[in-house]
């Protein structure tokens, strides 16, 4: 079995590789460490979280690293060269660009730049695109009980891992089809585990 080492605080995209790992039944030690930290740069020349260590291999991108987890395990996720796994990247790059650009945008100016270049008021845009996006994924979202159907797949640990940023970042989630699917997300046996290692861990 593969050993895995998980680089990143809690607060982080750290929280949607754990998720996978724990969705793949797989051990794992995870490291709390701060982005741009001497500890982390020594693992990474960019010195940014997540970073997974697979048998002394350090992964960058928590996308990447929740995909190739999925792959490498051949579970979650559809099979490369697949119309179905197309659709499955179509959704994970609507994740990335639409909803987790506009939580990303807001924190750089709320927290992750210096004071004097931030802009407060851009915030307010990052939340009309934030609704926007939401509003655009319930038409995305089919009948099934996932983004894919019947299938949990990388989607929705990203669209899971974001939903839980919002709510720290205090952006408004909606009801309806979409908020059933937050709620349906964060029900998970395995998110809740993620969330227990961060509680014992504190």
């Amino acid at each position: 079995m593969p050993q895995y080492t998980l680089y990143g605080h809690g607060r982080s995209r750290a929280m949607r590789v754990a998720w996978m790992l724990e969705e793949l039944g797989q051990e794992f030690d995870w490291r709390p460490v701060l982005p741009r930290s001497g500890e982390m740069r020594r693992i990474s020349p960019l010195g940014k979280v997540p970073v997974l260590v697979v048998d002394g291999t350090p992964l960058r991108d928590s996308v990447a690293i929740v995909q190739y987890l999925a792959d490498s395990h051949g579970a979650l996720t559809a099979p490369a060269g697949t119309l179905e796994r197309a659709r499955q990247d179509a959704l994970t790059q609507f994740c990335v660009d639409e909803i987790e650009g506009a939580l990303w945008t807001a924190a750089k100016n709320s927290i992750i730049h210096p004071v004097g270049l931030r802009v407060p008021a851009v915030k307010a845009v990052c939340r009309h695109e934030f609704a926007v996006a939401l509003d655009t994924l319930a038409g995305l979202l089919g009948a099934g009980p996932w983004a894919m159907g019947e299938r949990f797949s990388v989607p929705d640990i990203l669209f899971g891992h974001c939903a839980a940023w919002a709510k720290l970042a205090k952006f408004e989630l909606p009801g309806g089809p979409v908020g059933a699917y937050f709620t349906r997300l964060a029900e998970r046996p395995a998110w809740g585990r993620v969330l227990s290692r961060l509680a014992d861990a504190a």
